[in-house]
């Protein structure tokens, strides 16, 4: 048997949709008779009555409520693909907007930005970091990156880069004189080099005790807003600094900088790109989606 036409599927979720005839008829531009007989049409090739039908309103049956749940995921999947399809044929042009924190700025560089404007030349990519969550719609933003766990509830999270650690580092000259803590309560006997959040509160480090969060309000003399310069500042045995765990690889693997309390520094969710969820993806967007899932 001849199976159903990819627009008669279509036709029937915009009127699952709708709960109308009339509205799903003016969406597709056709007559409301003419959608009628295609529903006609998709029910006798199914052999199953997908609709109940009143002159003031149409409800799906069991048999289309099943074809409407297993169907919608299907069609979105074959939007988005025909989409990917499309942006890979035309010239993207424009300016695409993103704010970042500065790791996730630095992992886009290493990793997308390179590629991505040599595929598509005539996009101004405006990467803008900072340390504040800003409201990225209201700031006229297309996307934000920020950690998985600092990302809006109502915005759409695309992972990358995998799972990243905070991490305890000082220098060894640093511990052969004050002692290399075993606990994180053993800081509080240390000089710590304190971080100093967008907002004006000092960071409170967090550790992990037993699958349980353990906040640690450190001790320091010494408050820096930039990991790199955290890093710096233990190197010369300032004091312990708690880092994200590439900004200290090259200091430790120099053996520089140590890296202390290593069991209570489980990884996390890494970084996401997100935006808004209700608005349209411009095109230049989903472009930079596309590599950054190949970038991985």
């Amino acid at each position: 048997m001849k199976p159903p036409a990819l627009s008669d599927l279509n036709a029937f979720v915009l009127v699952a949709r709708h709960r109308s005839f009339q509205r799903a008829a003016n969406e597709l531009g056709v007559s409301r008779s003419a959608l009628s007989h295609a529903m006609r049409s998709l029910e006798s090739q199914l052999n199953a009555r997908l609709l109940h039908r009143t002159t003031r309103s149409v409800s799906l049956t069991q048999h289309g409520a099943a074809l409407l749940q297993r169907l919608q995921p299907l069609l979105n999947e074959l939007d988005d693909v025909l989409d990917a399809t499309r942006l890979g044929a035309q010239t993207l042009s424009g300016t695409l907007r993103i704010n970042a924190n500065e790791g996730g700025a630095r992992w886009l560089l290493q990793h997308v930005v390179e590629g991505f404007l040599h595929t598509h030349p005539h996009v101004t990519l405006d990467l803008v970091t900072e340390g504040r969550l800003v409201d990225i719609v209201a700031e006229g933003f297309d996307a934000g990156v920020r950690l998985a766990e600092a990302v809006p509830q109502d915005m759409i999270a695309v992972p990358f880069g995998g799972p990243i650690r905070f991490i305890a580092i000082a220098s060894p000259g640093y511990l052969s004189q004050a002692g290399t803590p075993q606990t994180p309560q053993d800081l509080h006997q240390h000089r710590c080099i304190c971080q100093r959040l967008p907002g004006g509160k000092r960071y409170r480090w967090e550790f992990m005790d037993h699958h349980k969060p353990l906040l640690v309000d450190v001790p320091g003399n010494l408050c820096l807003d930039n990991s790199a310069l955290m890093v710096e500042a233990a190197v010369k045995s300032l004091g312990i600094a708690f880092v994200p765990e590439p900004y200290a690889r090259q200091a430790i693997a120099q053996g520089d900088a140590v890296w202390v309390l290593e069991s209570w520094c489980p990884p996390i969710e890494g970084l996401c790109l997100y935006y808004s969820s209700h608005r349209q993806i411009p095109a230049t967007l989903q472009a930079f989606i596309t590599a950054l899932r190949e970038a991985g």
